[in-house]
């Protein structure tokens, strides 16, 4: 796992108890996720990353995986290095 992946599953696990839950694992079938985890979810992804998640951002394929957030912030900072 990489740096990003890791601060993920780190804060995904406080939420998933003693679940082991792997890079590709869909949090959202898995049941775990409500309204208000999403909100916080998309909340840590941009404190934690220093990226704003627009609207067109906000989709479940986005979020549904730590490989699919991780992605997400790899296309985002991509963007910020390259301005």
């Amino acid at each position: 796992m990489n740096e990003i992946q890791v601060k993920i599953k780190t804060f995904l696990s406080k939420f998933f108890g003693n679940h082991d839950l792997q890079k590709d694992e869909d949090i959202f079938a898995l049941g775990f996720v409500n309204s208000m985890f999403a909100m916080q979810l998309v909340l840590f992804v941009e404190q934690e990353f220093q990226i704003v998640i627009e609207n067109e951002d906000l989709e479940f394929e986005n979020f549904r995986t730590i490989n699919s957030i991780t992605n997400l912030v790899e296309r985002k900072t991509a963007v910020i290095i390259h301005i």
